[in-house]
């Protein structure tokens, strides 16, 4: 069993950055492809970012590449996702999840433990 708690979200306004983060339980954090997921009202969850274990394969989806970079720290248990430059579209709650059997990161049904989610709101 893996828990995950987001961190991070907020107000900013658009053109400014904030950083999320996802603190994950248990001794096999390592083994697990890490994603980040966002769902606007009204909307289905889309996949943001995805990252495996080893940390060195990435994947974003096209809406966010260039402004958002995934990362992991795996002695400390933590993914995190920067994002930069943010827009009114990239309001939504973000959910951070984990899958240990993931052949493709942007699918929602990949991962096996998902968080509470964190709230961001972009002004324009």
């Amino acid at each position: 069993q893996v828990q995950l708690v987001e961190s991070g979200g907020g107000l900013v306004q658009a053109g400014g950055s904030l950083r999320l983060s996802c603190a994950a339980s248990g001794r096999t954090f390592s083994s697990y492809t890490m994603g980040w997921f966002r769902q606007a009202p009204g909307k289905e969850r889309e996949f943001v970012a995805g990252i495996r274990g080893s940390g060195t394969t990435t994947y974003y989806a096209d809406s966010v590449k260039g402004r958002f970079t995934i990362s992991r720290d795996n002695a400390k248990n933590t993914v995190s996702l920067q994002m930069n430059n943010l827009q009114p579209e990239d309001t939504a709650v973000y959910y951070c999840a984990a899958g240990y059997s993931v052949v493709y990161m942007s699918g929602r049904n990949m991962y096996n433990y998902w968080g509470q989610g964190t709230q961001v709101t972009v002004s324009s």
